[in-house]
């Protein structure tokens, strides 16, 4: 419960006490108190600003609760810790439940700018937003948020006796949104041009919360990068699993997962042993106040928020999977790798569309998964939300995940963030930085008036030398 005592000393410090930084912008008042950041020549930066009380105790899968307003000056210094979470493609492990907290980038200058709110990736198992610097967004003239969310278990995991089961980490996605319209004018930003942007998992959940009365008003545009709510993978004769799951089979599931009866025995369960049911419970639920229906349907329905829409993949996304999941493929391996995902009939249609051409064979793999499971469904998502495009499709970008093996990776998954931010200890080379320029004008264009500079009915390529469209063949997969 908020104090009133507390809110009360929070008022009448700001109008009297504050300190000598503030006239240099580095101290902002919230609406639960003080927080001082940091200065560089070209951007103000505050950083752990807390969203929601910490998910912690009582308040483990439970919706994002109230921060409690501090007194005086908050340190905005550091970022948050990252959220309970395995290692993973260079995301180290943790420990820590308490996670729910911001970051605010804003140029030195800032008054009623756009807004950019960034959702991570990560699988819904991994990441934090602090991986991810803003700058080079920063410097066009924008304020960019990022924000970690409750991930694996701590995010989706359901039971009979919780409310909002499944749905946790979206729900903490919608608080960082109420946040920002709370708040972001203080740091300059206009919380009425507010741009939700996000990568893989990332993607999917801008894409959710488009189909989210929740989330209706929160944000005004969206970029839905290698994340279609379409998105599935294939698991056999003519089935196609989705990302998004009924709450009742997350809380079936979830029942039977832990043998507690009660929430109080659920909320006793070690860090550890939540961690441990990460891999049956990294998928968010629909039938929840968060996300009230499936995505996909929602999408191909036409129930989703009518705003404007930059969606784009890129053009080689599953071959970072491909060469690490499978060893060399010969022709045999390839059409035996197909029927175990498609099952014989449509294997053999996709062979006759991709056939081998010899040699390793998983190269053809990615392409058709490429395809089936981005491409073309994001195609569809631009279809059905008259969503400008993008493609990806720098044939050498450097690499972000370290220790892969060889492999022709090109315009692998994941391969545009460093083009669009700071993110890990990628360098960009004189041609890779002017593609870096193309790529942040053309998204901070978007973030300003809702277009980034095309026809919708063109796919903008975006690449170090001038590459052609690549036919996807979607007809396949429809």
């Amino acid at each position: 419960m908020f104090s009133i005592k507390s809110l009360v000393a929070v008022v009448l410090l700001a109008a009297t006490v504050v300190p000598a930084a503030h006239a240099a912008g580095t101290t902002v008042h919230t609406d639960t108190g003080l927080v001082s950041g940091t200065s560089t020549t070209t951007q103000r930066v505050f950083q752990g600003i807390p969203f929601a009380a910490p998910p912690v105790g009582e308040n483990r899968w439970r919706d994002p609760q109230p921060v409690r307003p501090w007194q005086g000056v908050r340190p905005a210094t550091e970022p948050g810790p990252r959220c309970a979470q395995d290692a993973a493609l260079g995301d180290p492990a943790s420990d820590s439940e308490d996670c729910l907290y911001l970051n605010v980038s804003t140029p030195r200058r800032a008054a009623n700018l756009p807004v950019m709110v960034w959702v991570h990736g990560g699988n819904f198992t991994n990441g934090r937003g602090s991986d991810f610097g803003p700058e080079r967004l920063v410097r066009t003239g924008t304020v960019v948020v990022t924000f970690n969310y409750r991930v694996g278990a701590f995010g989706f995991f359901g039971h009979p006796e919780l409310t909002g089961s499944g749905a946790f980490g979206l729900a903490d996605q919608q608080a960082a949104l109420e946040w920002v319209r709370r708040n972001i004018r203080q740091f300059g930003g206009d919380p009425g041009n507010v741009t939700l942007f996000g990568v893989s998992a990332g993607g999917q959940s801008v894409c959710a919360q488009l189909t989210s009365q929740r989330a209706r008003g929160l944000f005004h545009r969206a970029i839905v990068q290698s994340g279609p709510c379409q998105l599935g993978t294939p698991v056999g004769e003519n089935q196609v699993q989705h990302t998004w799951v009924p709450r009742e089979a997350v809380e079936r599931a979830g029942a039977e997962a832990t043998g507690c009866a009660d929430v109080a025995c659920l909320r006793q369960l070690t860090v550890a042993q939540v961690k441990a049911l990460t891999p049956r419970f990294s998928s968010p639920a629909y039938g929840t106040e968060a996300l009230p229906e499936n995505p996909v349907t929602a999408i191909r329905e036409g129930r989703f928020h009518k705003i404007p829409v930059l969606a784009g993949a890129t053009r080689d996304e599953l071959t970072l999977y491909i060469a690490t999941l499978f060893p060399p493929l010969d022709a045999a391996g390839y059409q035996y790798a197909l029927t175990q995902f498609f099952g014989a009939a449509k294997a053999e249609q996709v062979i006759a569309a991709y056939p081998p051409r010899g040699g390793d064979e998983r190269v053809r793999l990615a392409s058709a998964l490429t395809d089936m499971t981005m491409s073309c469904t994001t195609a569809e998502l631009r279809e059905l939300t008259g969503a400008f495009g993008y493609e990806f499709a720098d044939p050498a970008p450097p690499m972000v995940f370290p220790g892969l093996p060889e492999f022709p990776y090109g315009a692998y998954h994941g391969s545009e963030l460093p083009f669009l931010f700071d993110y890990g200890d990628v360098r960009l080379g004189e041609r890779h930085q002017r593609l870096s320029a193309e790529m942040v004008r053309a998204w901070t264009t978007f973030a300003r008036t809702g277009d980034p500079g095309w026809a919708r009915d063109r796919v903008r390529l975006f690449a170090t030398e001038p590459v052609s469209p690549v036919d996807h063949r979607c007809e396949v997969w429809r």
